[in-house]
């Protein structure tokens, strides 16, 4: 391998993409320290879990319920976690719902086509299947929000906290998302400019330039979903239905401001229910991120409660709507409903380039599920993106042993 010695790189953000490519790299031989560093409560992100507090063993997988291999080969990673019994085929039916209220068959689309699968006991043992693929030596940092990014006169990296703590340096940094490169932090967070922005700017990489401008240029959709609990003594006519995903035609989402609905059946007869919002209406409310959001908790400034219990009436009115056909309103469950959202969940075409993964003058390289290719704007692309940009810190890094 081609490149100067370096011991320890460290990657930013705990998703499919950052876990993936921790996994990969131990896969194909790197011995140097490798380190993680999330702003969850745990590594995930869209494939998180949310477990409920309000009972033992209540969980929704309220991003990617399912995800979906529609390409071959398979990402590598997909077999290990497999036989590890990470994950495992997705049983579920797929149907399709018209503005008329009638199911019809699901013709397929970007998250459903190809093979199917979830995570075993929840979305979130996908990563920590790739967690412990990458193995114990990983040092793992969660509920840690990196502000600021610095690069030292030997191009060390390290990065800090809002008071410029320092919380760790590494000689190579990878980000797995692109809230530290684009300029929505600054409208998120309210940032004066991205933390990677005046780091670049010093450290005067071309190739570092090209991919803050192809980042900047990368638009997302955004999304939020309802969470409905459904409890045991209601549960069996949610497990009675012809369908465990449920997806809206174009009429039906202008219809009911919904796209897709998730069933997510227990043993104990409970069910998690999770309602989908549209982009469109997801855009009319970018301000409102839910209570239980991990940016509304960094967030400066937040909307009232009351926007967002607004939100939450005209979404389970809908879903009301929608099942009425199905479930009567005192199957509902009548639990209190929850709201998710994500400002940057969906990747939109034609996406960023993979030469411009590795920028090996400033010692950064990024992955995540918005480089095009197999799998873009989904979580078979970021597997696929965080394999590619293992290959390529293996053929420029020489790792040395911790």
């Amino acid at each position: 391998m081609a490149g100067s010695p370096a011991n320890a790189l460290a990657v930013i953000g705990a998703g499919v993409s950052g876990c993936a490519l921790l996994a990969q790299l131990r896969r194909l031989g790197w011995t140097g320290e490798l380190s993680v560093w999330e702003t969850g409560r745990s590594p995930g992100g869209r494939a998180s879990t949310r477990r409920s507090r309000r009972g033992p063993g209540l969980r929704f997988d309220h991003g990617a319920p399912l995800f979906n291999i529609s390409s071959q080969p398979a990402p590598e990673l997909l077999a290990p976690l497999l036989e590890g019994g990470w994950i495992e085929p997705w049983p579920g039916t797929i149907a399709q719902l018209d503005r008329d209220g009638q199911l019809q068959p699901h013709p397929g689309d970007r998250f459903s086509d190809g093979q199917l699968f979830r995570g075993r006991g929840g979305m979130d043992q996908l990563c920590q299947g790739l967690l412990h693929l990458a193995g114990a030596r990983v040092e793992r940092q969660f509920g840690t929000l990196v502000r600021h990014l610095v690069v030292t006169a030997t191009g060390r990296w390290h990065w800090l906290d809002g008071a410029q703590q320092r919380l760790g340096e590494a000689d190579w940094l990878v980000l797995s998302g692109t809230l530290l490169a684009h300029p929505r932090s600054r409208r998120l967070l309210g940032w004066d400019e991205p933390p990677l922005q005046p780091v670049a700017r010093r450290l005067g990489d071309p190739q570092l330039d090209r991919t803050l401008a192809a980042i900047a240029a990368l638009h997302h959709e955004p999304r939020c979903t309802l969470l409905l609990p459904i409890q045991a003594d209601h549960g069996q006519s949610w497990r009675d239905l012809p369908f465990r995903w449920l997806s809206f035609d174009p009429g039906a989402q202008q219809r009911w401001d919904l796209e897709r609905l998730s069933i997510q059946p227990f043993d104990d007869g409970r069910c998690a229910v999770v309602a989908h919002a549209t982009a469109a209406f997801a855009s009319k409310h970018l301000d409102v991120f839910g209570s239980g959001s991990t940016v509304a908790g960094r967030r400066t400034s937040d909307p009232t409660d009351a926007q967002e219990e607004a939100m939450i009436r005209v979404l389970s009115a809908a879903l009301q709507e929608v099942m009425e056909r199905w479930i009567s309103p005192s199957e509902r469950g009548g639990s209190p409903c929850q709201l998710m959202r994500w400002g940057a969940a969906l990747a939109q075409p034609p996406g960023l380039f993979a030469e411009l993964m590795l920028c090996p003058q400033s010692r950064i390289g990024f992955c995540g599920d918005g480089f095009a290719g197999p799998g873009f704007g989904r979580l078979e692309g970021a597997l696929r993106s965080s394999e590619a940009l293992a290959r390529q810190l293996m053929a420029t890094v020489e790792p040395i042993s911790a």
